[in-house]
Formats: C-alpha cells, sequence, structure tokens
C-alpha cells in the first residue's frame, strides 16, 4: 500500500535507537524525509549513516538535543522548518518506588515527556495548521491510562500526553491537519532491553528468562510477548499518511491486548 508520503517531512524525536528510529526508518521506507534527535552529536550522525545505509536512497539528517537542557530546546526550534509529520517520542521510564521519586525526579520526567511535547506542537502545530495539512502523533503507552504503581512518575506523564493531545487535536477542526497518541503495551526497545539485562544479571538468569517472567506475569497480555518496535511504527506511518485523514483526537492501541477496557 502507498502511504502517499513521498513529498512530506518528517521530525521524530528521541530516535536515535528503539521506536523513534523504528518510526524513523519505516517512514523513510515509504519515501518521507526525515529528521531524528537524540542527545548527543555523535549518536545522531551515527543513526543518520545507519538509517542512510539501511535505506538506500534516505533523505534523512539529525539534530542534537537534550529536551531537559532549555537553550538546546530552543536551538532545535528554531532549526525545525517545513515540517509536516511531527511524532513527539522521546520520553524517560525507569522503576522506582512512589516513596523514592524525588521532586527533582518528577521535574525532570514532567520536563522530558511532557514538555517536550508541547514545545515541540507549540512551535510546529501553527504552521500546519496554516498550510492546511499535517500530522502530530504522540507516542504513549498503556501506562497513562492504567498507573503503575512502581513506575507512577511515568505512568502520570503519559497521562498528561493523552490529554495534550486530545487538546490539541481540538484545535484542528475544519483542517486537514491531525493529532492523534498510540497506547503502545510492552515494547522491547533498545532501552527497556538494556534495563532487562540489567536486571537478569542480579537474579542469575539470562535476558530471555526474564522476559518470559515478564511477559509470564503480565495476565492481561493477549499477544503473551514484548512487541516489536517495528508493530508501533507501522501503526504511527499509518496515521502519518494521508490515509489516516479520519482518524483525528484518538488514542490508538498497539499494547498487545494489555488493557481490558473495550475502548
Amino acid at each position: 500500500m502507498d502511504m502517499q508520503l513521498a513529498t512530506k517531512r518528517a521530525f521524530v524525536s528521541g530516535s536515535t535507537q528503539g521506536i523513534g528510529y523504528s518510526i524513523a526508518k519505516t517512514l523513510l521506507q515509504e519515501g518521507a524525509s526525515v529528521v531524528i534527535n537524540g542527545r548527543a552529536e555523535s549518536r545522531v550522525g551515527s543513526a543518520v549513516r545507519k538509517l542512510g545505509s539501511e535505506v538506500p536512497g534516505a533523505v534523512v539528517s539529525g539534530i542534537a538535543a537534550d529536551f531537559r537542557e532549555p537553550a538546546k530546546v530552543q536551538h532545535l526550534l528554531s532549526s525545525l522548518e517545513g515540517i509536516d509529520i511531527l511524532v513527539n517520542n522521546v520520553g524517560l521510564f525507569e522503576v522506582k518506588p512512589f516513596g523514592e521519586i524525588s521532586d527533582d525526579d518528577w521535574g525532570r520526567y514532567f520536563d522530558v515527556n511532557v514538555m517536550s511535547g508541547v514545545r515541540l506542537s507549540r512551535a510546529i502545530l501553527p504552521p500546519m495548521i496554516e498550510a492546511g495539512w499535517g500530522r502530530i502523533i504522540f507516542i504513549g503507552s498503556e501506562s497513562g491510562v492504567n498507573i503503575p504503581g512502581d513506575m507512577t512518575h511515568y505512568g502520570v506523564t503519559k497521562a498528561g500526553l493523552l490529554a495534550l493531545s486530545n487538546g490539541l487535536a481540538k484545535l484542528t477542526r475544519g483542517t486537514d491537519v491531525t493529532v492523534n497518541t498510540i497506547l503502545g503495551g510492552p515494547t522491547y526497545s533498545d532501552g527497556v532491553a538494556e534495563t532487562v539485562e540489567q536486571i537478569a544479571k542480579t537474579q542469575q538468569l539470562t535476558a530471555s528468562e526474564l522476559k518470559a517472567v515478564i511477559i509470564g506475569g503480565n495476565q492481561t497480555s493477549l499477544l503473551e510477548r514484548f512487541i516489536d518496535p517495528k508493530e508501533i511504527a507501522n501503526l504511527a506511518v499509518f496515521l502519518a499518511s494521508p490515509l489516516s485523514s479520519a482518524t483525528n483526537g484518538a488514542a490508538m492501541r498497539a499494547d498487545g491486548g494489555v488493557l481490558t477496557a473495550m475502548l
């Protein structure tokens, strides 16, 4: 199926690895030009080169910016022009007891997980509306609906993204601009893989054994395995395309059946 993205330019935050990288790669495969982003210049450059080798003829570039540093964010925003598709993917996550989550932790999570989307959308949405076409996609999580007790700061920020996305969608009335959220489930991204490997070592297990334990303990998963980042990317690219024109203000599930509510 032709996703009709050959003339579109996309920016994907937090895209040097994991879900963001997979989304950037899939957009490139569909013919879009893509600007990727990461904290470190070296990692951005490496990811740009890797994407260029994996997708022959790809038009890909990168901008390094740490969303915890306002000056770097401002530089990033001033460098972004002509963006048709904004994918708000950058985010932090960790397992941490609620009582040990400091005010600084809460501030850092809101700054990166929520305010990154606020700042990028504030800069990019008005030109989209003026042009009459655009796509904004938030990469959310089922944790924003079913807040985990051991990751409350993460879950609360993902709930905030749902609210932000819903509010921004109301600003697009009567245009061909859409704003949607993807509710991802347990996904074996690079960051999750690193965490699993670290925990597995402390428990004297292999990563594969711990993955099975984690999924086995999730009683509501219908998929009964971790989601591959590519599976999130496939939905993101559909939402980024002109084919998704009737989908706006939605929270689309790619959660493997983890959420038990019908909607």
